[in-house]
């Protein structure tokens, strides 16, 4: 009688080979990661590029004046040949806007943590600051122009407006979403209020906060941009958007292409390191912002 092992066919040589090791995963995992991350910069590059393109062989093509639509060609070089005058603008609205942003964190995280630890503090000043998210902006502008004196301040305090609630709501938020049965273990082990704040709100309440900075960040600047129309603004100390007034008043659309295009892309360039920001802070614990395996 044949035994069972002498009818086991014998297994091929390369058999043991066919199946990846440890090493071999780990580097298919890598160049997955890298092709990925080099189509996220490329597949966006590719479309605007495609979108530009488009739009001077639209305007070559059909012989459209530059003073009604100028090429991204023509646009670049007024760029260029006027960044005199555009570069003290753009640091302009940088610093407008950094600065409504910076005063945005410290007011909303400062009221929110009193919101958190007094929930009569919240009901008496919480419907003001709704009152101030959906009041229209532009509707606000001309009475804090006419009561500030400084242009500079009231547009400041323009942006600072727009900017602020997003932080104080989703800071607000994160605060109150810590999970009860930690809150009792605090309280059963005798937490001060200043463990309790610092090894469970904090940590509760930063990816929410992250979650409001990128988008204060974004309106904070929208803030600077729309105040500076809505004052009208001109001379030195002006930012992009008296550009744009300026340039429609001389029907030069080309400089107002340009000016239009560093504001777009100050705000690309605030949102990628708010991105980044939140990425360095959050990527190590939080799944919001953790690399998932495949």
């Amino acid at each position: 009688m044949t035994s069972i092992t002498e009818m086991a066919a014998p297994a091929p040589a390369g058999a043991a080979c066919a199946v990846p090791d440890a090493a071999q995963l780990q580097s298919r995992e890598q160049q997955l990661r890298r092709r990925e991350a080099l189509l996220r910069v490329l597949l966006p590059v590719a479309v605007i590029v495609g979108l530009l393109v488009a739009w001077e062989a639209v305007v070559r093509i059909n012989h459209i004046p530059h003073y009604i639509l100028p090429a991204p060609t023509r646009i670049f070089t007024t760029l260029i040949d006027n960044w005199d005058t555009l570069a003290p603008a753009l640091w302009f609205t940088t610093k407008l806007t950094l600065l409504a942003l910076l005063a945005a964190v410290v007011g909303g995280v400062l009221l929110a943590m009193a919101f958190a630890l007094s929930k009569w503090v919240e009901i008496g000043l919480f419907p003001l600051a709704v009152i101030l998210q959906v009041t229209p902006i532009v509707a606000i502008a001309p009475l804090i122009l006419i009561y500030v004196s400084s242009t500079t301040a009231a547009l400041l305090l323009c942006a600072w407006i727009v900017a602020f609630f997003p932080i104080l709501s989703n800071t607000v938020i994160g605060l109150k979403s810590a999970d009860s049965n930690l809150r009792d273990l605090f309280h059963l082990y005798k937490a001060s209020p200043w463990q309790l704040f610092r090894y469970l709100l904090v940590p509760s309440a930063l990816p929410y906060f992250m979650a409001g900075l990128k988008i204060a960040g974004g309106l904070s600047l929208i803030g600077a941009v729309v105040a500076e129309f809505t004052a009208g603004t001109a001379g030195r100390e002006t930012g992009l958007a008296s550009r744009i007034l300026e340039s429609s008043f001389r029907t030069e659309i080309p400089m107002m292409f340009a000016a239009l295009l560093l504001i777009s892309l100050l705000g690309i360039v605030i949102f990628i390191v708010f991105s980044a920001l939140s990425k360095a802070v959050l990527g190590h614990w939080h799944e919001s912002e953790m690399k998932r395996e495949r």
